[in-house]
């Protein structure tokens, strides 16, 4: 059973309840929410822009070129043996830099 006390809001300290609980989810917003979104959409758009010819690394962790695109797959090839491998097109975790921009 619940105490009778603890039903009853005083009339007075509601307003700095309100704040803070309003305050709290501020915070929580900003510091966990926000990184999160802001993560998956640059993670979509990165999807989203791929092209045959970028070199990627998997998930996995295996590196490779692309060499064909579809709507939901990847086709890799993988070096040294110029190995083709289809993979899921969210298995693609990085685009590496071409090497004009990795010198520079």
């Amino acid at each position: 059973m619940i105490p009778a006390a603890w039903l009853a809001a005083p009339a007075s300290g509601s307003l700095p309840g309100f704040i803070l609980i309003l305050f709290i989810f501020v915070i929580f917003y900003v510091l966990l929410i926000m990184p999160v979104q802001r993560r998956q959409k640059r993670l979509q758009r990165m999807l989203r822009e791929l092209k045959t010819g970028d070199r990627v690394i998997t998930t996995g962790g295996m590196r490779g070129v692309i060499i064909s695109l579809r709507d939901d797959a990847v086709q890799l090839r993988i070096p040294p043996d110029n190995l083709k491998m289809e993979f899921v097109r969210s298995a693609i975790a990085h685009v590496e830099a071409p090497e004009k921009e990795k010198e520079s």
